[in-house]
């Protein structure tokens, strides 16, 4: 005996269209800054499709302006500036977007934990407070120092230097909600300390960590490249966007691109970032919107 299934209806593209539009009307920022950022990201993980070969050195062909071969000309050592400044771009998105990750996560249990068991809450704030006193551009020296360069220890430190902010933003958020009536009705019916965190705190918390997630991964990229600049980030073979304008800037009269190609993407994916946690704010705190 044949079983017949009634047909999956789907949403037609005309409506699914008309919805994305409606979005972008409502929250340009949210569309532009993730549209942009997504495009980053598409670019950087397919550069090897596109891009050369960042590592190829060429000494005769040093400080070369733009050409049909070398789009943004070549470097002191003789290197595709727009295959290095493409490869770069994939390194300070992965440590960008990772830390951001991290720190959010670490953020959020930490945050809780303090927020809502208020025995540990003067010791944990004491701990972000010590972290907070110290510049996070020092602090991130000192931990990477620890394991010399390199692309891991470098996503621990960042992550370590932005978890404090995340933390007192996550408590300050468990603090009010834990007040609220339906908490504390929750909490005198009965209820289980995990299933009051997984179903009234924790998703109180979500809106607000996603807009500071979105700001740590622009710190986090801006804090890469100024470590990589010193010397302390990636290591300096690798292609990064900071590795190119330390290597590059002595010759920026000669090869301007050398320094421009990197630090205007670099500007652009921080613009781009920024511009999608103002969307998600207007978006998750209707308030918050700005009137013209």
């Amino acid at each position: 005996m044949t079983t017949l299934s009634a047909p999956v209806e789907s949403i037609p593209a005309g409506p699914r269209i008309c919805s994305l539009l409606r979005v972008a009307r409502r929250h340009p920022l949210a569309f532009v800054g993730g549209g942009l950022l997504l495009l980053f990201i598409v670019l950087a993980f397919t550069a090897p499709l596109y891009a050369g070969d960042p590592l190829n050195m060429d000494p005769f062909r040093r400080l070369q302006p733009p050409s049909a071969e070398m789009w943004f000309g070549s470097d002191n050592l003789g290197r595709d500036v727009f295959a290095r400044t493409m490869f770069g771009a994939k390194i300070s998105l992965i440590v960008g977007l990772t830390s951001a990750a991290c720190a959010a996560l670490a953020g959020l249990l930490i945050g809780i934990t303090s927020g809502y068991n208020r025995s540990f809450d003067n010791i944990i704030m004491r701990v972000m407070d010590c972290l907070m006193s110290i510049p996070s551009v020092l602090l991130a020296i000192a931990l990477v120092s620890l394991t010399g360069p390199g692309i891991g220890m470098l996503i621990v430190a960042i992550s370590i230097v932005e978890t404090p902010s995340v933390t007192r933003l996550v408590r300050s958020v468990v603090l009010s909600v834990g007040k609220r009536p339906y908490v504390e009705a929750a909490v005198c019916g009965g209820a289980r300390l995990p299933k009051v965190l997984w179903r009234h705190i924790l998703p109180s918390t979500i809106p607000t960590l996603m807009v500071q997630g979105a700001t740590v991964c622009a710190s986090a990229i801006l804090l890469e490249a100024g470590l990589s600049f010193l010397g302390v980030g990636v290591p300096p073979e690798v292609p990064s966007w900071g590795n190119m304008i330390s290597s590059s800037h002595l010759y920026l009269g000669i090869a301007p691109l050398t320094v421009f190609a990197p630090g205007i993407c670099l500007a652009a994916t921080i613009l781009a970032v920024n511009l999608l946690g103002d969307g998600l704010r207007d978006l998750f705190d209707p308030r918050s919107r700005r009137r013209g």
